[in-house]
């Protein structure tokens, strides 16, 4: 390697390249946001935690896909909204490491977790006689763990294998994070061993797992229509409708910036796509949840009654 080529002690995000008026008014719309989905996310995570009629699969993994989210919105957005209030765009070497070390680590655990949901309402809908004995906790624990796991270990490889690569310039990153496609642009070495891996990353946490969801919800809607009343079919697809929700949301975004060949003219889209994934998802998944589900709006109005006044 020659002697410019060497590591860099920071980065400059590009960002959305907006006049100064208009990024101050994206800080506070982004501000609110990310402030509601922390608040949101928090809320069903202590609902689930107080309310014993929560404790069940379905809701321990909903409280699995909250943590997630509140940790996927901090991961990023701090950074865009230090970066709109400062015009201080430069992140240092190993911060955007970290970063892109989280995202994915959340990211592939978020897919997984989605499948684990999925699974659960198979097991609910098409063998309901069976679901204690299939959904037991210890199963519960052994998919959260697993998710977490394969979310973990899959980003670790990513990152240790772009450790590897010497950046010799440019230094601008041409996103509103470091996300790892953006970063691996600026190597100045061969990326097609990172770019294998991130492929046959896609078909293990994305590819695969999008195929289990629409398999099991095959099933669910072939054991729906079974259903002879049409008060028991209402009742069976509500169960699983905000699940279906955010799952086309989460999958179907990554599908597009992750599977669908790249091209210049769609980097400002995937900018957009991402600042979804990051702000806009983790604040629409509770308001999902809670507004389509029964059972969250019924720990609601107990919660507020218990704590109001008497």
């Amino acid at each position: 390697m020659g002697g410019n080529q060497s590591w860099v002690r920071e980065f400059t995000l590009i960002g959305f390249q907006l006049s100064a008026e208009m990024e101050g008014l994206l800080f506070w719309i982004f501000l609110l946001f990310y402030i509601f989905s922390l608040l949101a996310n928090g809320t069903i995570l202590g609902l689930i935690c107080l309310d014993p009629r929560l404790h069940t699969p379905m809701y321990f993994f909903l409280s699995h896909l909250a943590v997630i989210d509140m940790s996927y919105a901090s991961n990023n957005v701090p950074k865009m909204l230090a970066t709109l209030v400062s015009q201080n765009r430069t992140i240092s070497f190993v911060l955007c490491i970290m970063q892109t070390f989280l995202y994915m680590v959340f990211a592939h655990t978020e897919c997984l977790i989605l499948v684990a949901m999925s699974y659960d309402r198979f097991v609910a809908i098409c063998h309901p006689l069976h679901y204690t004995v299939i959904m037991s906790w210890r199963v519960c624990t052994v998919l959260a763990v697993t998710s977490w796991s394969c979310g973990f270990i899959i980003s670790l490889v990513h990152v240790t294998l772009l450790l590897r690569l010497p950046f010799c310039g440019p230094q601008e990153v041409n996103h509103l994070f470091c996300e790892i496609l953006s970063v691996l642009k600026l190597a100045c070495a061969d990326t097609r061993l990172n770019q294998v891996v991130i492929f046959v990353a896609c078909v293990f946490v994305l590819v695969g797992p999008l195929c289990l969801v629409l398999v099991s919800y095959t099933h669910i809607l072939s054991a729906i229509l079974t259903i002879q009343s049409g008060e028991g079919r209402r009742k069976a697809f509500s169960t699983c409708s905000s699940h279906l929700c955010v799952v086309g949301l989460f999958f179907g975004i990554a599908v597009v910036v992750y599977v669908v060949p790249d091209s210049s003219q769609r980097e400002e889209q995937e900018k957009m796509l991402s600042l979804f994934h990051s702000l806009f998802n983790p604040m629409l998944n509770p308001v999902i949840y809670s507004l389509r589900n029964a059972q969250v709006k019924d720990a609601m109005w107990r919660a507020l009654r218990k704590n109001g006044p008497r």
